[in-house]
């Protein structure tokens, strides 16, 4: 005579239940476990800035594994969790690290989604920044990329030498030799950024489109949208160019830039967007315009006003006490 439970089955018959219910769940975790918790990525070997000028196919590579921290790619390139790869070009000064502050502060609110690409326009590394972006807390990686020695005398606009396009393009090509998936957008240290805007690039199919605020005379740089389509632009300075656009007023999936590998921002001042969408291949027809088909402004071409040259007391006076360390965060290049 068997014994029955309370509910009138054999306890045989519960404890099989049992044992069969405890074997889902743990083949379940197992399979959580296989899909989502995947391995951080190994950073490449770290290079020298002279072998990365000598071989710009790898100028993408400069990093040590303090300056690296593991992301996880979306497997899904339609999906509403793409990776947005957010670069930034950035140079040794006194305002450097107070721009990047107030820059990776703002990151911070988009972080799960975000990977920050940060290339410095200089010889190595700035300490400070190095701290801050570990500080951050998020998915990042530190570059380095002087600009090319051929590209220095030959200013051929307003007698200027192109800032920022060797760190952009150090940019491009970490990119495209780490991400499979996800968008590329180029975030100036000193712009002003609502956090909708990184939300809003997540659905770039190629490259979508949406205005700057406070950019010339007129006020915004923006496509003009009829009916979802891109019709003209609106910029006070078109300048001859096909695609009058502001640096933050565009992003690009990597699918794109991946099938264009040779695309890359021209050393030619005021024309560097004009010259990369072009060699992107990209039509007026092609561009995706977005936030609210461009009638919300998200972005702003902010600029952080120069300080005075900061000429420091006799800092042999100072040795052993916080003023020496002020000084290295205000002058990053004499640190």
């Amino acid at each position: 005579m068997s014994v029955v439970s309370r509910l009138g089955r054999p306890l045989r018959q519960d404890r099989l239940t049992l044992l069969l219910l405890l074997t889902c769940l743990a083949l379940m975790t197992k399979v959580y476990v296989m899909l989502y918790d995947t391995p951080e990525d190994t950073p490449p070997t770290p290079r020298s800035s002279a072998e990365l000028l000598d071989n710009p196919q790898e100028s993408s590579l400069p990093l040590s594994s303090a300056s690296h921290r593991s992301r996880r790619e979306a497997s899904d390139p339609e999906s509403g969790t793409r990776t947005v790869y957010v670069i930034t070009a950035t140079y040794p000064r006194p305002e450097q690290e107070a721009d990047l502050v107030r820059l990776s502060q703002t990151l911070m609110h988009a972080a799960p989604f975000l990977f920050w690409v940060v290339v410095e326009d200089a010889p190595q590394r700035t300490p400070a920044l190095a701290e801050l972006l570990e500080r951050s807390g998020l998915r990042y990686v530190h570059l380095i990329a002087e600009v090319p020695e051929l590209a220095l005398p030959r200013p051929r606009f307003w007698g200027r030498v192109p800032r920022g396009v060797a760190s952009r393009n150090t940019g491009l090509s970490w990119v495209r030799s780490h991400a499979t998936a996800g968008v590329v957008y180029f975030a100036d240290d000193d712009n002003s950024y609502d956090i909708r805007i990184f939300t809003e690039i997540q659905k770039t199919r190629g490259v979508s489109v949406f205005p700057v605020g406070l950019v010339t005379e007129l006020g915004v740089s923006s496509p003009v949208v009829i009916g979802g389509q891109v019709t003209d632009f609106y910029d006070g300075w078109h300048g001859g160019r096909r695609f009058p656009i502001d640096m933050a007023g565009f992003a690009v999936s990597v699918t794109l830039l991946k099938q264009r590998p040779n695309a890359a921002m021209p050393y030619r001042a005021g024309y560097e967007e004009d010259g990369f969408l072009k060699e992107l291949g990209v039509t007026r027809e092609d561009l995706q315009p977005l936030a609210d088909e461009c009638s919300q402004i998200l972005v702003w071409h902010t600029r952080t006003e120069k300080v005075a040259p900061i000429r420091p007391a006799d800092l042999n006076k100072f040795q052993g006490s916080n003023i020496v360390a002020l000084m290295d965060h205000l002058l990053p290049m004499k640190a």
